[in-house]
């Protein structure tokens, strides 16, 4: 069975009663779910494939390193893939370096994976930013878009700091202390409130 983050009713509610202004985005958009990634590996390789590009480019070059991989995205593949054959493939010396990396620490086990079901967010966030190339949003992604954290706000996301400024119609896009101050007042929905507000840029 799929595991979904999905919202409901109750905190919509919730996130209207917090802010009103949240009331025309959720009644556009109604319900929002997201098909949660059980690979926690794959969907950390994926993230650092896709750093800092457009989802239609992501697309294209995940399809391109799946291929290569012979379909098996694991740690000891990763390790085994020449880099000019990732690089052929499209992705630049640095990311082939970083999930290089990211596989070493998972094989050499310094990186728990598995364990972090049990584990607290920022306890996440700190293990897994001591990877080289693996940065705070990354990590902030990773909490919702495979362990379906709830509250999870990240104020270096450029959509949100867009959608925030677009919700509010401030002159500029908020700053980090600004997102963070203005999104502890959806706490402890703030991933529900970060999907409404990325689907208000749709």
């Amino acid at each position: 069975m799929k595991r979904m983050l999905r919202s409901n009713e109750e905190l919509a509610n919730y996130l209207i009663l917090r802010e009103p202004l949240f009331q025309s985005m959720i009644t556009a958009n109604e319900e929002v779910e997201v098909e949660l990634s059980d690979n926690y590996f794959e969907s950390l390789v994926s993230a650092i494939v896709g750093q800092q590009l457009s989802n239609k480019v992501v697309e294209i070059l995940w399809k391109r390193v799946v291929l290569l991989l012979d379909e098996k995205v694991t740690p000891e593949r990763v390790i085994e893939t020449d880099e000019e054959d990732l690089r052929r493939v499209g992705i630049s010396y640095g990311k082939i370096g970083y999930i290089k990396n990211l596989s070493r620490a998972v094989l050499e086990q310094s990186l728990n994976l598995s364990g972090f079901d049990e584990m607290d967010d920022e306890t996440i966030i700190q293990q897994l930013t001591a990877v080289k190339g693996i940065g705070r949003w990354t990590a902030e992604m990773f909490l919702i878009f495979s362990l379906g954290r709830a509250d999870v706000f990240s104020v270096g996301d450029g959509g949100l700091q867009r959608s925030v400024q677009k919700m509010y119609r401030l002159e500029e896009c908020p700053d980090k202390k600004e997102l963070l101050k203005i999104s502890s007042n959806w706490s402890p929905y703030r991933t529900y409130a970060s999907l409404y507000l990325w689907k208000s840029l749709d």
